[in-house]
């Protein structure tokens, strides 16, 4: 990987990267509440997670965006997230893939400057896409230089990090186990950015009932501390 490209994947996947993140627990608030999680199985959840929501949606959605912005076809960014914002049947899920990937729209804009994220502000200057966070972040990191392999990894590792950071927060974990975890999730994450790069639109979408289930519970909790 280029230097340039590699800095940039690192800068977009650290925790002081002013995305918005840092406000999502990634549904795991939710297992939380209802006890349905423990320290024990905090990797599992984190690994299913990874496998069947955030892989099959948001990383496919990131792949076929930079695909698309690799070929200049923005017809087929736009049938991307319009396909992903579909998948989001939560309106936390809805709420943050949007305030995010709007955050992070008016971040690259400033700090990175590419001509392809002009041209997607243009298509949201039109109403044409929402400004999902994937799609974003696909579009960006076809702007910067990187790879589609390497843009879903440090978008999976950005996930599963902010995962974590969210178990330290509702002390599911402590620093030193967070840093086992996250590791061990490494496995995990390889196999689901092939998974992720193998997929065509018509595969596109997550199927976590359990986790949809813990969101909606989530929505209607009388305290939160985070907003997904």
């Amino acid at each position: 990987m280029p230097i340039p490209a590699l800095l940039t994947g690192l800068q977009l996947t650290d925790s002081a990267f002013p995305s918005g993140y840092y406000t999502l627990s990634h549904g795991l608030e939710g297992f939380q509440q209802a006890r349905a999680v423990t320290p024990r199985t905090l990797p599992a959840l984190l690994a299913d997670l990874l496998r069947h929501s955030a892989g099959p949606a948001d990383a496919t959605a990131l792949a076929l965006t930079h695909r698309a912005v690799t070929e200049d076809d923005w017809d087929q960014v736009v049938a991307v997230e319009r396909r992903l914002y579909a998948t989001k049947l939560g309106r936390e899920a809805r709420q943050a893939a949007v305030r995010t990937g709007r955050q992070l729209l008016d971040l690259a804009g400033e700090v990175y400057g590419a001509p392809q994220t002009e041209r997607y502000r243009a298509l949201y200057r039109q109403g044409a896409v929402r400004g999902c966070q994937p799609v974003v972040a696909g579009v960006v990191h076809a702007g910067c230089g990187l790879t589609a392999r390497q843009a879903v990894t440090c978008e999976l590792f950005a996930f599963a990090a902010s995962f974590v950071g969210a178990a330290l927060r509702l002390r599911l974990t402590d620093h030193r186990r967070a840093q086992v975890v996250l590791h061990g999730a490494a496995p995990v994450i390889e196999e689901t950015v092939e998974e992720a790069l193998r997929r065509e639109l018509p595969d596109l979408g997550g199927c976590v009932p359990v986790a949809d289930v813990m969101a909606g519970r989530h929505e209607r909790a009388e305290a939160r501390l985070f907003a997904s």
